[in-house]
């Protein structure tokens, strides 16, 4: 008889732990979703970004160049940016091209 009373609060016990751990990982379920939720609109904050700086990287590229396409025709010649090369395609385009480096 007192080995079942020891075992029975025993099972007691057990079901209380049981029952925290259950919620537990039900909150943890929960944190689990609201953060990936949040990692997903932060990505796609981070994506607006990435195409908005590329877009302001391309466009200012665009003014250099016709700075200096300007200053081409003009008679006073300024020299160019030095931090930003650019050359004209051999396809006859007039637009500029940048050179890059890939790093690995």
């Amino acid at each position: 008889v007192e080995k079942n009373l020891k075992l029975e609060e025993k099972i007691t016990m057990l079901q209380q732990q049981n029952e925290e751990l259950r919620a537990r990982i039900e909150q943890n379920t929960v944190l689990t979703r609201q953060l990936s939720e949040e990692n997903a609109n932060l990505q796609e904050y981070v994506e607006k970004e990435v195409e908005e700086k590329k877009k302001l990287s391309r466009t200012n590229e665009e003014l250099l160049w016709k700075l200096q396409e300007g200053d081409a025709m003009s008679p006073v010649k300024l020299p160019p940016a030095p931090s930003t090369p650019f050359y004209r395609c051999s396809s006859g385009n007039s637009s500029p091209a940048k050179v890059r480096t890939l790093r690995r």
